[in-house]
């Protein structure tokens, strides 16, 4: 970081999450990655996984386009979060 060729510690600082810049020589390293990734969740959570209740444990497969906070456990009912 000190010289501007991307030498420094990675994922610290201005620059370390996605899409901030250009790379390369000339670039300082900017946008190489080391943030949470665009939602603030498993940055390569995909279309596939399962959805899991906080309260039971209960697991169902999670749906294309649908986030888990809005699904309900089958069981219990409280609102499920991402495996």
């Amino acid at each position: 970081m000190p010289r501007g060729d991307g030498t420094g510690p990675t994922g610290q600082g201005p620059g370390t999450g996605r899409g901030m810049g250009r790379g390369g020589r000339t670039g300082g390293g900017m946008g190489r990655g080391g943030g949470m990734g665009r939602m603030g969740g498993p940055s390569a959570a995909g279309p596939g996984g399962d959805c899991v209740c906080p309260k039971c444990g209960a697991r169902a497969p999670h749906q294309r386009g649908v986030p888990c906070m809005q699904v309900a456990c089958p069981k219990c009912g409280t609102k499920m979060a991402r495996a």
